[in-house]
C-alpha cells in the first residue's frame, strides 16, 4: 500500500464539506469546541488538513462525490476540470464525444460565459480555496511548528488553486479569509493577484515552515518553488511585464537540488513511462527514489479512487475497439475519449524529431493489423481528426498506465494475474523537474542573465537523452515550443504556452483541426486568451465584471 494514514483519513469524518459553489462559498464549520490548544487538537487538525488535499482527489465520500454542492463528481475533480479548461482547446488533444454537454465548444474554442465545464472548474476552484482558507484560519501565529508546518501547505495548496484562477480567467473571486456564510466576495484585477501570489510564494519558499522533503503526497519547498517559476515564467502575460531572470533563478534553486542523481546525473528518472506508471509514487517527494516529481496529487485503485487525476487520462486514453486491450496497460477502466490533435502526432514524426522517441513510440496510429474473431483484421488511425465520434480519427496517445515497474521498467503487456482495477494507482505529476529544465532554457533564450546557453542546451539534452534521442539540434524557440511540447503534452500547459508565446491567438497565432469551429482551424479573437466568468458566478454577484469580449 503505497499511501501513508494521512491519506488514508475518511474525508467525511473531518466535519467539512461545501455547500454552495457560488455566492460565499460557504463552508460548514470546523468544530468551535475544539482549539489548537486542546490535547486532541494534532489530531484533529491533520484531519482537517486532508480534507485541503483530498479535495484535489475527489470528493468528502469517494469518487461518486463532488466538493461542490450539486455538481457532477467527474467533471467537477480538480485535474480533470483543469483539463477540461487548459488542454482541451489546444492542439494537442482532441475529445471525440461532442454529445457530451459543454464539451464541443471547450474543444473547438468557441465557448461562452454559460459553458458548464467552465463554470464546474472555476467552483471546484474556488471551493478547494475556501476548504484551505477554512484551515489557515484555525492555525495562530503562535501555534506549534507542527501546526505551522501545516499552515503553510495549505497556503501552498490554497496559492496553486489561485495561480489556475489567476490563469485562466484573470480577474476573479479573491479572499483568503474563512468563509462565514455573510461576507460577499471579492473579485480582484490580474496585477493584485499576480503581486499577492508573489509575495505568498515568496514567503512560503524562503522564509515558511515547508519542509525540503515532505511526507509523501504533501507539498514541499520544491512543489512550492516550482509554482512560483511557473508564475515568473507567465509574468509577461498577467502583468506586462516579464520576470525571466526571476524564473531562471527560481528553476536553477530547484536543479541545484537535484543534479547528480537518476538518468546522466540529471534527477530525472531513467524512463520516461516509468513516470507515469502505477508505481510513480517512488519518484515522488517521500517516495523513497529519484526524485523527479516535485509535487503530486495521489492515486490508488483502493483508498484514493477518483474519476479525475491521472486516471480520468489513462481511462480515457484507452479504448475497446480496433484490437485494443485495455488490460494490457493494467486498466479495467476504458472511455475511448482521447485522442491526440493532429498537430501533436505531426510534432513527433516531424524530420527534426526521430520517431524513436520513447514518448511517443508506444501511441497507437497508422496502419494496424489485429485480431478479432479469429481473424486478421487491418484498419487505419488517421493523423488528423476529421470527424467527432470516430476512434480512428487521430492518433491514440498511451502515457498514463497502470502497470507496475520491474527495475524501473514499465512491465508491458504482463496481463497474466495483473491486477487490472476499475480505478488507478497512478499518482498526477503537478510539476516535474523536466518542466523546469524547459522553464531554464526558456529564459535563456529570452535572455536572462541568471540563465547560461550552453547549460540550457545541456538540460535539455537531458530530456531529449532520456527520450532516446541522442541526435544533435540548435536550441531555438522553435525548436523549444515543440519540444515542451513533446515532454509535456497533457500536463495542463499547453494553453498558457500558446498564450505566452502569442501562438493561442493575435496576428501570429497557430492554427489545429477544429480551432474556431472550422474542421480544418481558423483563428479565434483576443477574448479567448482568459475564459469568461460563468454566468452563474455573474448572476450571483452582479457587481462583478465580465472579461473583455463576453
Amino acid at each position: 500500500m503505497k499511501l501513508n494514514k494521512f491519506f488514508l483519513i475518511g474525508a467525511a469524518a473531518l466535519g467539512m464539506g461545501v455547500t454552495s459553489c457560488v455566492g460565499d462559498l460557504d463552508l460548514k464549520p470546523i468544530d468551535p469546541n475544539k482549539t489548537y490548544e486542546d490535547p486532541e487538537s494534532l489530531e484533529f487538525m491533520q484531519s482537517a488538513l486532508a480534507e485541503c488535499y483530498s479535495a484535489l482527489i475527489s470528493g468528502p465520500t469517494g469518487p461518486g462525490s463532488s466538493i461542490v454542492s450539486g455538481a457532477d463528481a467527474g467533471f467537477t475533480s480538480y485535474v480533470r476540470a483543469l483539463f477540461n479548461m487548459n488542454v482541451f482547446g489546444t492542439d494537442e488533444t482532441f475529445w471525440i464525444w461532442w454529445n457530451d454537454l459543454g464539451v464541443p465548444d471547450l474543444v473547438q474554442d468557441t465557448y461562452a460565459a454559460d459553458n458548464t465545464l467552465i463554470y464546474a472548474g472555476y467552483s471546484a476552484l474556488f471551493a478547494h480555496i475556501a476548504i484551505c482558507n477554512q484551515f489557515i484560519s484555525q492555525v495562530p501565529d503562535g501555534a506549534s511548528q507542527e501546526l505551522l508546518q501545516m499552515r503553510d501547505e495549505a497556503r501552498a495548496l490554497r496559492a496553486l488553486s489561485y495561480y489556475w484562477a489567476l490563469d485562466l480567467f484573470g480577474n476573479p473571486t479573491f479572499t483568503v479569509d474563512a468563509p462565514d456564510g455573510v461576507t460577499a466576495p471579492n473579485q480582484t484585477t490580474r496585477a493584485e493577484l499576480y503581486a499577492w501570489m508573489e509575495q505568498e510564494l515568496t514567503e512560503l519558499v524562503d522564509n515558511s515552515y515547508l519542509a525540503s522533503t515532505p511526507i509523501y503526497g504533501r507539498v514541499g519547498k520544491d512543489g512550492a518553488e516550482a509554482l512560483l517559476a511557473r508564475l515568473y515564467l507567465n509574468a509577461g502575460v498577467y502583468t506586462g511585464t516579464p520576470a525571466w531572470d526571476k524564473c531562471a533563478q527560481r528553476c536553477a534553486n530547484i536543479i541545484s537540488r537535484h543534479q547528480g542523481t537518476g538518468f546522466q546525473g540529471s534527477g530525472l528518472v531513467d524512463n520516461y513511462h516509468a513516470v507515469f506508471s502505477r508505481d510513480n509514487h517512488q519518484y515522488a517527494p517521500g517516495g523513497g527514489g529519484v526524485n523527479e516529481v516535485l509535487w503530486c496529487i495521489p492515486g490508488d485503485s483502493e483508498h484514493c479512487q477518483t474519476y479525475g487525476g491521472a486516471f480520468f487520462l489513462l481511462a480515457s486514453e484507452l479504448s475497446n475497439n480496433y484490437g485494443m486491450t485495455p488490460e494490457y496497460y493494467g486498466s479495467g477502466a476504458q472511455w475511448g475519449c482521447l485522442k491526440a490533435r493532429g498537430q501533436l502526432t505531426e510534432r513527433f514524426m516531424d524530420e527534426a524529431n526521430p520517431q524513436n522517441d520513447d514518448r511517443f513510440n508506444r501511441w497507437i496510429g497508422g496502419d494496424v493489423t489485429y485480431e478479432s474473431d479469429g481473424e486478421q483484421k487491418e484498419v487505419t488511425y488517421s493523423v488528423h481528426n476529421t470527424v467527432a465520434g470516430d476512434w480512428l480519427a487521430g492518433y491514440t496517445v498511451i502515457k498514463w498506465t497502470n502497470l507496475g515497474l520491474i527495475n524501473g521498467e514499465v512491465d508491458w503487456g504482463n496481463t497474466l494475474g495483473l491486477d487490472c482495477p476499475s480505478f488507478s494507482s497512478c499518482d498526477f505529476a503537478v510539476f516535474r523537474l523536466s518542466d523546469i529544465y524547459l522553464m531554464y532554457a526558456e529564459c535563456a533564450l529570452n535572455g536572462a542573465s541568471s540563465a547560461n546557453s550552453a547549460t540550457a542546451k545541456t538540460y535539455v539534452q537531458y530530456i531529449r537523452n532520456r527520450a532516446g534521442l541522442y541526435d544533435s539540434f540548435d536550441l531555438t524557440m522553435d525548436f523549444l515550443q515543440d519540444e515542451r511540447s513533446r515532454e509535456l503534452y497533457w500536463e495542463l500547459t499547453r494553453r498558457s504556452d500558446l498564450i505566452r508565446w502569442g501562438k493561442w491567438t493575435g496576428t501570429n497565432q497557430a492554427v489545429w483541426d477544429w480551432k474556431g469551429g472550422v474542421a480544418e482551424g481558423t483563428n479565434i479573437s483576443d477574448r479567448y486568451n482568459l475564459l469568461p466568468i460563468p454566468t452563474n458566478v455573474l448572476a450571483a454577484q452582479p457587481y462583478f465584471q465580465q472579461n473583455p469580449g463576453y
